[in-house]
């Protein structure tokens, strides 16, 4: 059915969600894509965003085609949609050939209401013939600043989807995002090809979350006092995956409970623990931001960034997952004076020379043995330390140098591999049946392979431990020392799944001296992290401003409030009527500057004011961009007040 029928609406959502009414912005976006309008939601993480398209796919006839780079949140989504008898699918890494097409058939034979691809999918040959003959309701692209080269996590792969818009150009598109500026957004709605702008944006203000910094110079005596005096399910992000190891021994010792968690794990060994703190067995995971995309759990009462992020929008998207559930909780970041020389050095990897990454780029050639003038389309499992140790260079750098090469289109650099466990029985089917004194969880996992993955005996086959844990009630860990038991006995041989990075050839491989690194990809890229490093760091030092009132303003929200709960605000609660003191400062300050001339910072802070309440009122009027600062010298940027003051 076209256009919106809020009773019909609102059933579907009653009825498959068993929620009264739409929250917040949902019922606008709903709105606005059921009447064909490509449309930008801006939903802050745990608005509900997964809503404004699942129930307009129900609504509408034809299949909704979600894109995402998130794997773990596609399979969570397709199992929940599954779970309530709504008809969903996935394409991602790991999926067979023939596991594809059926599913794209599936959609065209209308069967299919929601599918879940990836970018990098999208852009194959197969999906976009199959495309052609599909009957598509609705196209959404979640985390969508990905598209944007002034977005916080650019992947060259969200360029595709302007593909899908020239297949199906009346389908509408529906772009979600968590975090972005104005300059994101617009760019955004450029890229993906809105008819016209149109957009729709939550506020992104937690009345129950408390924004924290604690200066401090042993951040670990810190983390555990904080999590000693603040109970409940707790995240602690680090930047390294060596690291999240170490902190998770150090509050072991403590007798703190936890886990951790990197992308670098196995997918059972991710999956285990990722539940056992999403059901409360462990309290605290110790995680690199590889962990909480996709992960809804709203008790979360603190989470801690042991180390800052790279960027705000990073922070607050990550700092969001605490206190979803409307109650009180902390975002708490701990800083060292050593941060700020940590993420000058963090950018250099970001950014190793051109010099370097074209070094980089001959030594993969060599590791993969790959001829100048050949090598286009090919693929290669990228075993990164091994490389490193046989070239000598570092692991980060390495991971950024391919990261450019892919944005310049000389490789494709998939990092998000998820191969799915692969298995052949080494015996006959009769030889299995002959097999006694087997555990009970033995015979339940070898009883559901025999039903669901019939051709094990010919050949190796991939395996969904997914299905045999619904078939026999047991954990993906479980099932794993179920197959290692029976991999040791000479039964079967499985393969677990490995997440190892896969480097495609996009083009023959040419010499160094022949690589172009364009100034966009480069210079002004680099130039943009220096920024947002700026920013990050202004926040953590910055100690007379409103936490939420920062984070807010660098949003575009501007007239937002002091929180009142963040450590700023509870500061300032110790001197009563200081407030008012900094409000009638700011307007002295306004009133001096109003000549238009440059003013002394002398001049601003006269010795019989209070130099605290006039350095926060300078602050906030320099946040504002009411006022600018050059050296000692201010001066009023808004000109509405001069104006306003010729008038007077």
């Amino acid at each position: 059915m076209d256009g919106y029928n809020e009773e019909q609406y609102l059933k579907i959502l009653h009825d498959n969600w068993g929620y009264p009414d739409f929250r917040g912005i949902q019922r606008d976006i709903i709105r606005s894509v059921a009447e064909g309008n490509d449309t930008l939601g801006l939903m802050p993480t745990g608005g509900g965003k997964s809503l404004t398209f699942q129930v307009p796919a129900l609504a509408k006839e034809g299949t909704c085609i979600v894109i995402t780079p998130l794997i773990a949140l596609m399979k969570d989504q397709v199992d929940n949609l599954r779970r309530r008898g709504i008809i969903a699918a996935a394409i991602y890494t790991g999926k067979t050939q023939r596991e594809i097409v059926a599913t794209l058939d599936n959609c065209i034979l209308g069967r299919t209401k929601l599918l879940y691809i990836s970018p990098e999918r999208i852009a194959s040959e197969l999906f976009q013939t199959k495309l052609k003959h599909m009957k598509v309701s609705l196209i959404t692209v979640d985390e969508a600043h990905c598209i944007s080269q002034w977005g916080y996590d650019f992947r060259p792969s969200y360029l595709n989807i302007a593909e899908i818009r020239s297949i199906k150009p009346d389908v509408p598109i529906l772009a979600l995002t968590a975090t972005a500026t104005e300059r994101v957004t617009v760019d955004i709605q450029e890229r993906l090809g809105f008819k016209k702008p149109n957009m729709f944006k939550m506020s992104f203000v937690r009345k129950n979350l408390a924004y924290v910094v604690r200066k401090t110079d042993d951040k670990e005596a810190q983390l555990i006092h904080i999590l000693k005096s603040v109970s409940g399910s707790a995240i602690v992000y680090l930047r390294s995956r060596r690291r999240t190891k170490d902190i998770y021994r150090i509050l072991q010792e403590h007798g703190i409970s936890s886990t951790f968690y990197h992308a670098g794990l196995e997918s059972s060994t991710k999956d285990e623990r990722q539940r056992a703190w999403r059901d409360d067995e462990v309290r605290v995971m110790v995680a690199t931001n590889a962990f909480g995309m996709g992960i809804d759990k709203p008790d979360v009462r603190l989470v801690i960034h042991y180390e800052l992020p790279d960027t705000l929008e990073a922070y607050f998207q990550e700092a969001g997952r605490a206190g979803r559930d409307g109650k009180k909780a902390y975002a708490v970041m701990l800083y060292s004076k050593g941060d700020e020389k940590l993420m000058a050095r963090h950018i250099q990897f970001e950014f190793p020379s051109k010099e370097e990454i074209c070094k980089i780029y001959e030594h993969i050639a060599y590791f993969f043995q790959v001829a100048a003038g050949s090598g286009r389309g090919k693929a290669f499992k990228f075993d990164n330390i091994l490389f490193c140790r046989t070239f000598h260079h570092h692991s980060l750098q390495v991971d950024s140098a391919l990261k450019i090469l892919e944005r310049e289109g000389y490789v494709r650099y998939d990092t998000d591999s998820d191969n799915k466990t692969k298995v052949k029985f080494l015996i006959d089917r009769d030889q299995l049946y002959q097999i006694r004194d087997q555990s009970p969880e033995t015979e339940a996992v070898l009883d559901s392979m025999l039903r669901e993955f019939s051709r094990l005996f010919i050949d190796y086959g991939p395996i969904e431990e997914g299905i045999i844990a619904d078939d026999t009630g047991l954990t993906k860990q479980q099932i794993y020392n179920v197959m290692k038991s029976l991999n040791q006995q000479r039964i079967l041989h499985f393969i677990p799944p490995r997440v190892e990075p896969l480097i495609t050839y996009t083009r023959d491989r040419v010499l160094p001296e022949e690589i172009v690194i364009s100034k966009e990809n480069y210079e002004v890229r680099k130039e943009q992290l220096v920024k947002k490093a700026k920013k990050i760091l202004d926040y953590a030092k910055t100690d007379n401003v409103c936490r939420s009132r920062q984070l807010l303003r660098y949003f575009g929200e501007e007239e937002s409030e002091d929180c009142g709960i963040c450590d700023v605000c509870l500061g300032r609660k110790t001197r009563p009527g200081h407030k008012d003191e900094v409000e009638m400062m700011k307007k002295e300050i306004i009133e001096t500057l109003s000549d238009g001339k440059r003013h002394h910072f002398q001049d601003m802070f006269p010795l019989s004011k209070d130099q605290k309440v006039c350095v926060e009122a300078a602050d906030y009027l320099l946040q504002e961009e009411t006022i600018g600062r050059d050296t000692v010298w201010f001066y009023l940027k808004d000109k509405t007040y001069l104006k306003d003051n010729k008038q007077d």
